[in-house]
């Protein structure tokens, strides 16, 4: 326990705990929505259009969110970004309640929490440079991941879908009520986390800020193939995980329960890879690693296709969970080592619109996809453009160049200093 848990600071665990709360609730009613959806229509491209609206923030608002980050204390934002989602999850529980809902409310206030999102999730990794050592990160972001699949995806689907088959409103009122809790744990986090600002600074306007973001990733070729790489990848997922509720009833033959119980399947993965990617990094570095992630991902997505087993299939979501996971807890790492403190929201934001802008449109093909060629197409459209991102990997991303710009990044940056003191 002490070597999975133990020296980590307890203000880390203040953010943990924060954040195993949002992931709950996260869990409970993102599995619950597609639920929802399916009742109101079974065209799998306004089904899909849940996705789509939750996804399609990311391609308009990381970049101001980026900058609002770093001029805001980030605890606070986490704070206030929650109380947000809890009263948008309370307004979709009681229309459901109250028989109101409808597929274009729901797009709105999915639109609304992906807005949400593209604040909050900046803030919540921005955050931890400032509670944990630098060789504590990899450790410390695969706690996180750890929290995020436990509540996110392997307590909250089970738990939304049985909650969904006794009263469709029940999820989504948990779902307000767990937010709550997470409100109450990062405003017990004592202290300013705020970025410091350079001395005699004169003063910038957003647009200028993002500039400056912008300027920085684009000059970093790593991330920046990283970025791009990120991108493909969600859009490929994406494609899949939009239809994935018709696939499951129609294809698997699972009611509302059994899809929860086999979206469950991916975090038990992820769990393992949680609790490992820092080890399989040691052994074969995060260049190797990361084609390994690739590659496994390519031939899941294969698997998914050409199976009609719920079984095969929660194995091959074990699987992509572990390779998910694993990509997250490098690439997270890596950036919070590399980007100056200072730029890490507007960076960061810059990144996450390449890497999560596709998720819309990823989401839309899977959509046309499956309406057009069916259920399994997506899957195997994802395995193929999968496969060759493991290639670039392979030619363009190595070892000693992630070794390279961890050794440039300024080491002043997590040299003594602690904004969160």
């Amino acid at each position: 326990m002490r070597a999975l848990f133990g020296g980590l600071p307890p203000r880390y665990w203040r953010v943990w705990a924060a954040s195993a709360c949002s992931n709950l609730s996260d869990g409970v009613y993102l599995v619950a929505a597609p639920l929802l959806a399916a009742t109101l229509t079974r065209d799998p491209a306004l089904v899909a259009g849940v996705s789509v609206a939750f996804g399609l923030p990311w391609m308009l608002f990381p970049l101001v969110s980026g900058a609002l980050v770093d001029r805001f204390d980030r605890r606070t934002a986490m704070g206030v970004c929650n109380l947000v989602r809890a009263a948008l999850v309370g307004v979709l529980g009681v229309s459901v309640l109250l028989g109101w809902v409808s597929l274009p409310l729901m797009y709105a206030i999915f639109f609304l929490l992906g807005a949400n999102e593209t604040f909050y999730d900046n803030a919540a990794q921005a955050i931890i440079p400032a509670v944990v050592r630098r060789e504590q990160l990899e450790k410390a972001n695969g706690r996180l991941f750890a929290a995020e699949l436990v509540n996110n995806q392997l307590a909250g689907p089970p738990l939304g879908g049985f909650l969904f088959g006794m009263a469709a409103a029940l999820p989504f009122l948990l779902g307000a009520g767990a937010y709550a809790f997470a409100i109450a744990a990062i405003f017990s986090l004592k202290g300013s986390f705020r970025p410091e600002k350079e001395e005699g600074a004169p003063p910038t306007t957003i647009l200028s800020e993002i500039g400056e973001g912008l300027r920085w990733l684009y000059g970093h070729r790593l991330l920046r193939l990283l970025a791009v790489m990120l991108g493909v990848f969600n859009m490929m997922f994406s494609a899949g995980a939009a239809i994935f509720v018709l696939f499951a009833q129609d294809i698997l033959g699972l009611g509302s329960f059994g899809f929860g119980v086999l979206m469950t399947a991916g975090a038990v993965g992820g769990l393992i890879g949680s609790f490992t990617a820092d080890k399989v990094v040691g052994i074969l570095g995060s260049g190797r690693a990361l084609f390994g992630c690739a590659l496994l991902s390519a031939a899941s997505s294969a698997v998914i296709a050409t199976s009609a087993s719920p079984y095969v299939v929660g194995a091959m979501l074990a699987l992509e969970g572990i390779t998910v996971v694993t990509w997250n807890v490098i690439t997270v790492s890596l950036r919070q080592a590399i980007i100056p403190g200072r730029l890490f929201g507007r960076v960061n934001s810059v990144y996450r619109l390449l890497g999560w802008g596709g998720i819309p449109l990823g989401a839309l093909l899977g959509g046309f996809l499956a309406r057009e060629l069916g259920l399994t197409a997506p899957f195997w459209a994802s395995a193929g453009v999968l496969a060759l991102v493991a290639g670039a990997i392979f030619f363009f991303i190595g070892n000693r160049a992630i070794a390279d710009a961890r050794a440039a990044a300024e080491p002043e940056r997590f040299a003594g200093r602690d904004i969160g003191s």
